[in-house]
């Protein structure tokens, strides 16, 4: 299970590494609703998480991932395809960011995040973990590679896990400085916001290139 956790940190950073969704949680955090929202956008993460873990996991499974000598071809392949997506994300990330003194645009949808209940507030978690095009590709490459080591399906059930909770950890940490700060948190979580925001494309560009890099390096190796 180690190999498996090993293979899948990358692509965990990636997932944590989340710009925008980080922005989303700093939004409910100064929203009426914040103590209820907060917790109900994390959960609804790991939910989002979970739900392309299990179904990856249980396709990955009879389809042979793994061989004797290592991952099957069609992971080695997959494993390419990704890389390859994953750097036309960075391309297009990096040409989208703001020059100069250029304010990003952010998206529409940040603006209803002061009215979202927990419902809504649990559904734009399974959104933006699940159905984010960088954080799907991500979630999907782990899978693949967690399924390519071989493990039993319990250890691959809790190396996913691992790869989920750490995942986790860049909109948890907002919600973490709002109950521990207290009154000192909105100064901290503003300041927190503006930085993402700013620099939301260089880092998902940096961040994204470096990822696809090591899957198009690791499908060519497993070739």
């Amino acid at each position: 299970m180690g190999e498996a956790i090993g293979q899948v940190l990358p692509m965990a950073v990636g997932v944590a590494i989340s710009p925008m969704p980080i922005v989303a949680a700093v939004l409910m955090l100064v929203s009426a609703r914040a103590r209820s929202n907060g917790p109900a956008f994390i959960v609804g993460w790991l939910f989002g998480l979970a739900v392309v873990g299990a179904i990856c996991l249980l396709i990955a499974d009879p389809a042979g991932a793994s061989e004797d000598d290592g991952p099957a071809t069609w992971v080695s392949w997959l494993k390419i395809l990704l890389g390859a997506l994953l750097l036309l994300v960075a391309l297009r990330e990096w040409r989208g960011r703001p020059r100069g003194d250029e304010e990003p645009a952010a998206p529409k949808w940040m603006a209803a995040i002061a009215a979202f209940n927990p419902v809504k507030a649990v559904g734009a978690g399974v959104f933006l973990s699940a159905l984010n095009p960088k954080n799907l590709l991500l979630a999907v490459a782990a899978a693949a590679a967690i399924a390519a080591t071989g493990i039993s399906g319990g250890e691959q059930a809790l190396a996913y896990a691992v790869f989920a909770l750490i995942g986790t950890i860049g909109v948890a940490a907002p919600v973490v400085i709002f109950f521990a700060l207290g009154d000192r948190a909105p100064r901290l979580l503003g300041s927190l916001r503006a930085w993402m925001e700013h620099n939301n494309a260089v880092i998902m560009a940096v961040l994204l290139l470096v990822i696809g890099a090591k899957l198009i390096g690791d499908g060519i190796a497993g070739l």
